[in-house]
């Protein structure tokens, strides 16, 4: 008998060395990427791609990242505000139309109610990028093809079918509510923003995050529209991929790490100071209703 919970005592500790050991592994390769941007951001050497890992003679500068706001052939401040602006602009939006969408279907039955949700599931199985030359040919045809404005309207376009999470975690909250307060009065509108929502916090605060991090790091279409335009117009993705391609010898390779260290602190920032309610909203936006 004690020979074999020794065995299985050995077993254990075998598995948990390997798993840590995997964990381990997985980690480094994922925080690697992080920290040669960092490390290439604050080289003083060199502007360019470089075979070393580190600076030459311990040349450490923050010139790049003092460049990126003061130098005016790009202005990568303007690109940040553009994004910045899109981004929470998009944010709020997204977070207003799904949540509405989700609160609807979760409390409401109607007959399209199904045939709705169905619908809204199939179309969002399509990647965006499928009917970009639609887009901006309806676009083109209503002039915002190369504005900020128009990218707006992308982003929020078709944000509803994005509401099974959010329908989840309304389903977990008691129908009890809602009737007692249809009793005392209130109407559906009322329930939702002044009941409903302020006991929805993880919810909203999971909505907010995806919704942000969507046009934030956005390249695909962010390029295809407003990568047409003039440089004022342009996101951080747009524009730090106008340094990689701006000189066949990478002149611009350390700004542009720079660039993406100053880009990844909001959503770092964001995170950190989020995290438990966007645990809190996935895990109870799991639900199926």
């Amino acid at each position: 008998m004690q020979k074999v919970k020794t065995n299985v005592h050995v077993r254990r500790t075998i598995s948990k060395v390997i798993i840590y050991f995997l964990l381990i592994v997985f980690s480094i390769i994922w925080v690697f990427p992080f920290f040669y941007l960092i490390v290439q951001s604050l080289r003083g050497d060199t502007t360019g791609i470089s075979l070393h890992m580190f600076p030459a003679n311990g040349q450490w500068s923050f010139e790049n990242y003092k460049l990126l706001f003061t130098d005016d052939m790009y202005n990568f401040g303007r690109w940040y505000v553009n994004t910045l602006i899109i981004a929470i602009l998009t944010a709020a939006a997204q977070t207003i139309l799904v949540l509405m969408t989700a609160y609807t279907l979760s409390r409401l039955r109607f007959k399209a109610r199904k045939p709705i949700m169905k619908m809204m599931l199939i179309i969002g199985m399509f990647p965006g990028f499928l009917g970009m030359i639609c887009i901006y040919k309806i676009l083109q045809a209503i002039g915002l093809q190369t504005s900020v404005f128009g990218l707006f309207i992308v982003y929020i376009a078709g944000s509803a079918t994005g509401y099974y999470i959010s329908k989840g975690f309304f389903d977990t909250i008691s129908r009890s509510l809602d009737e007692a307060a249809m009793i005392d009065g209130a109407s559906r509108n009322t329930i939702f923003w002044k009941i409903i929502l302020p006991l929805s916090k993880p919810i909203v605060v999971y909505t907010i995050l995806t919704s942000f991090i969507g046009p934030w790091g956005d390249f695909m279409m962010a390029s295809y529209l407003v990568g047409r335009g003039t440089a004022d117009t342009y996101t951080v993705a747009v524009g730090l991929q106008q340094w990689l391609t701006a000189s066949k010898t990478g002149l611009y390779f350390t700004r542009f790490c720079a660039g993406a260290v100053v880009v990844s602190i909001p959503i770092v920032i964001l995170f950190f100071w989020l995290q438990r309610y966007y645990v809190e909203g996935v895990t109870g936006g799991a639900v199926k209703g």
